[in-house]
This record gives C-alpha cells, sequence and structure tokens, in this order.
C-alpha cells in the first residue's frame, strides 16, 4: 500500500495545537477591505478553531489519523 499524500492547502492553512486540536484563520480578509468595519477586520485577525464536526476530516487530509 503506497503512503499517503498529505494535503498541500492544509498543511498551508491549518496547525496542530499541543493538545491537538486544529487552529485556523478566518477567511474574507484578504482584500475588499475599504467596507468592512474596523471591528470587523481586527476580529477576523484572531485564529480559532476547527470545529469538532469537521476535525476528523481535516485531520484525514493533514495525514494524522
Amino acid at each position: 500500500m503506497p503512503k499517503m499524500k498529505t494535503n498541500s492547502s492544509a498543511k498551508k492553512t491549518f496547525k496542530v495545537t499541543a493538545s491537538g486540536k486544529l487552529k485556523r484563520f478566518s477567511a474574507f480578509k484578504s482584500h475588499i477591505l475599504t467596507k468592512k468595519s474596523k471591528k470587523r477586520k481586527r476580529h477576523l485577525n484572531q485564529p480559532s478553531y476547527v470545529h469538532p464536526n469537521d476535525e476528523k476530516r481535516m485531520k484525514r487530509l493533514l495525514g494524522l489519523r
């Protein structure tokens, strides 16, 4: 059986924390920023975690299962 390949976009998008959770950054922060409020842009800078329902799928993309 061949080795499982890591998904390239997933390895650039997610970081694994020490507790095993997946950290991600918010979308919608790259362009068309003039119409977004300062507060909205500031909150988009904060990292968040992958929802537990999606975590199994994302870990499979990273080859962690």
